[in-house]
């Protein structure tokens, strides 16, 4: 489907482009967003240090401050006796709105009217000439402007660990600032020996541009803070409260993600709020159809949806793919973009749904929200497919003892979001006899669905032994015909609960396709936990 230019993602795209007048309102924009920023505190460290992609005798340290400094270092060493100098990047999409929790700001104190930027700054410096299985001291040093010097505490690092060493992975996900995520990792630290790694299968939070949420959420559960004993967050139960604040976790030891449907933003609005941007993404083939080479990659985006605010945080291998391949120890993770935009199953006139269009836009394609559409292609002949196709087949695959992979979309589940299939919606218009739009609906066939009849075939012929994922918010275990284990995980121990027994799933009624209410839609019968809670 063409989309001409009065019907684009954003109105007229060319003529809305005046540069004089977009500069000063950006210019005022910047301004206020400067002046409210500052209220917030920053002569610290806005995170402590994090570890990525170590490697056989290195491994990176990450860290955020609020100002760009004049110098950015990792000591370390028995004495801290070593250096090395950090690498220094702006993040470019982070903001915070009136639906932020940030400083001062609350539900019933606002301060922010519309999104505005907050300036942060990445550092990452790589750890070189480290030996496998010794780990070293180190912290982190940021030198501000005015010459003042902040240090982190001292924490620990070390390069990858060699083949035949046992590994503890915490395997998490769908953190989003959750009530139980604080309380969960304090738990696990408590009752859990040294962790060697985290493996996250996606939706670490729930606005990836909105910032307090990855650093400083002032209810006390953003996604730093709970993974590096940070947090401050409060459960009150009969009238007792108790403060939480996550584990010290990844100053020691290196996190892997996978992106799921939380890291991914929708159309770029200077005056829509975080959320509603987040809530409208559009299909990224309908804007380049329309436009071909007209766009640069940071208009496209703009038009469509980003990742960038994910891929800016995180180390990826390569950062023009939110998928890679990994080897950790006796580990082989290859981590996958497989997920999909989130839309409400309600059937009402007001719902721009998994199913239908809302009443009001029929006639307003630029308003449509094409149903529950994919973000990256994981079909046969996608650069992903085939790019995974070469992973399988390489030597680092080949030789590993354990190969996993991870991504946020499940394959079998009894939980909610696996309804409807992993497949692009097909579009049926019903118009009445004077050709008036009556519904705009969307199918899912089942026979397309991708996960099932293109990935899982390849996964088990090469012999992969555990695909792990999230997004349906609950504990679920599974093993195929062939020996395929399949582990769905929430954030370590919070559900939605299963649909089994007399719990059925919302089903559209008098549509097409065969949508399962209850059980695994894929067939696979569930491995029941054997100890109780």
């Amino acid at each position: 489907m063409l989309i001409t230019p009065s019907e684009s993602p954003q109105g007229s795209f060319r003529s809305s482009r005046n540069p004089w007048v977009f500069g000063v309102l950006w210019l005022i924009v910047i301004t206020l967003g400067v002046l409210m920023i500052a209220q917030l505190p920053q002569s610290q460290l806005l995170t402590d240090p994090f570890l990525q992609l170590p490697t056989a005798n290195a491994v990176r340290v990450v860290w955020f401050t609020e100002f760009p400094g004049i110098e950015h270092r990792v000591i370390y060493g028995e004495q801290f006796q070593e250096n090395a100098q950090a690498n220094t990047t702006q993040l470019s999409r982070t903001y915070e709105d009136q639906d932020s929790y940030v400083g001062v700001q609350t539900k019933d104190n606002k301060i922010y009217t519309k999104p505005v930027r907050r300036p942060i700054w990445r550092h990452e410096a790589e750890i070189q000439g480290l030996t496998p299985g010794i780990k070293v001291p180190y912290q982190v040093t940021s030198t501000m402007e005015t010459g003042q010097t902040i240090s982190s505490k001292p924490f620990t690092l070390a390069p990858n660990p060699q083949p035949g060493t046992p590994l503890k992975i915490l395997l998490t996900s769908d953190h989003q600032l959750k009530p139980m995520t604080a309380t969960n990792l304090q738990k696990m630290i408590e009752t859990v020996d040294q962790l060697d790694a985290i493996f996250v299968a996606g939706d670490l939070v729930n606005i990836p541009d909105r910032a307090s949420e990855w650093f400083d959420d002032n209810r006390g559960g953003a996604f730093f803070p709970v993974l590096q004993g940070r947090a401050h967050y409060k459960l009150e139960k009969d009238g007792v409260t108790t403060l939480y604040t996550g584990g010290e976790l990844i100053q020691h030891i290196p996190l892997f993600p996978a992106i799921g449907n939380h890291e991914v933003m929708g159309r770029f609005s200077p005056e829509k709020s975080l959320n509603e941007q987040f809530n409208d993404p559009y299909p990224r083939a309908l804007v380049e159809k329309a436009y071909g080479s007209n766009l640069d990659q940071t208009e496209l985006k703009n038009y469509t949806f980003n990742s960038d605010t994910y891929s800016e945080i995180f180390s990826l291998p390569d950062k023009k793919k939110n998928y890679y391949a990994v080897t950790f120890g006796d580990v082989r993770l290859i981590a996958l973009y497989i997920t999909n935009i989130w839309r409400t199953p309600n059937l009402g006139q007001d719902a721009r749904g998994k199913y239908r269009e809302r009443d009001q836009d029929f006639n307003q394609m630029k308003n449509w929200g094409y149903g529950q559409h994919i973000f990256e292609p994981i079909q046969p002949g996608s650069p992903q497919y085939t790019w995974l196709q070469q992973e399988l087949e390489s030597p680092e695959f080949q030789r590993a003892k354990y190969k996993i992979v991870m991504f946020h979309h499940p394959p079998h589940s009894l939980g909610d979001n696996i309804v409807p299939p992993y497949t692009n919606p097909v579009q049926f218009t019903e118009q009445d006899g004077s050709g008036q739009i009556k519904m705009i609906r969307y199918e899912y066939p089942k026979q397309q669905d991708y996960i099932i009849q293109d990935l899982m075939p390849l996964l088990e012929k090469a012999g992969v032994q555990l695909v792990y994922y999230g997004h349906s918010h609950l504990w679920n275990r599974f093993i195929s015909d062939r020996g395929l284990h399949f582990l769905e995980s929430s954030n370590v121990g919070n559900t939605y609960g299963a649909y089994l027994g007399k719990k059925r799933r919302f089903i559209p009624p008098a549509f097409t396709e065969a949508y399962s209410a209850v059980g695994d839609p894929n067939g696979l019968k569930p491995i029941m936990p054997t100890l109780k809670p």
